[in-house]
């Protein structure tokens, strides 16, 4: 635990010690922001389910270019070799990469929150149920994507490679349930629960189902085990 500590107060350092976390934190309040307010004040009517739609678009992108650099940084540079001799595991170096990662989109989801603020202040009906499940989702959504990139980095040390590849798994998943109407009946069902919208659209609804947590749970468990296997191979080549 304490070895996962300290990588993560090493990635989180390294992110505010550059202008990665900066330009992260305020474009990303920007995107959001602008399309809030922008069906907010053009509409006349908002609900953070409309923020809830379009961080999802905005992860596509922005949580690739987050963790691009995780683990392929420290193969580029030579520090793996300098890791695999130092007393940790490999489990808690993945944990580390993640969870720092995973707290920067945190840090920069704690920032929306300031449009729940403006809905309550206009007298707008909030439903705080569907509020809480909305965050929960969007956060297990950056945590899966935060896996994703964590995976993609540790196949390469170009990050620029490990990007394309995370963006191009990520929009897997997203773009699974907008072509299901393309593929045969017998299998759109299983493509259907594969996707991440099936399952973060029934938590902005308000509804908490065990079977959401599980398959976001399982995509974070089964991308952080296979990096792991990356590291493995690695140490045995």
């Amino acid at each position: 635990m304490n070895n996962i500590k300290i990588i993560i107060k090493k990635e989180l350092k390294s992110y505010f010690n550059s202008p990665m976390a900066y330009i992260f934190l305020i474009v990303f309040a920007i995107t959001n922001g602008y399309f809030f307010t922008n069906t907010f004040f053009l509409v006349n009517q908002s609900d953070m389910r409309i923020l809830f739609n379009i961080i999802p678009l905005v992860y596509l992108f922005f949580i690739p270019a987050i963790t691009m650099s995780l683990i392929a940084r420290e193969k580029n540079s030579g520090t793996m070799e300098v890791m695999s001799t130092l007393p940790i595991k490999d489990s808690d170096f993945i944990l580390g990469k993640f969870f720092s990662a995973l707290l920067l989109i945190v840090i920069g989801l704690s920032i929306t929150i300031i449009h729940l603020f403006t809905l309550i202040n206009v007298g707008t009906n909030i439903d705080y149920g569907s509020v809480f499940t909305g965050y929960l989702g969007i956060i297990l959504l950056g945590a899966v994507y935060a896996s994703i990139g964590t995976f993609a980095s540790s196949v390469t040390d170009n990050q620029v490679i490990s990007f394309i590849i995370s963006v191009f798994i990520v929009l897997t998943f997203f773009l699974m349930d907008k072509v299901i109407y393309f593929i045969p009946s017998s299998i759109q069902g299983i493509i259907q629960f594969l996707s991440v919208d099936f399952h973060l659209s029934n938590m902005s609804r308000g509804v908490i189902d065990t079977r959401n947590i599980i398959y976001f749970i399982s995509l974070i468990y089964f991308f952080l085990s296979m990096t792991a296997r990356v590291l493995e191979m690695r140490k045995w080549k």
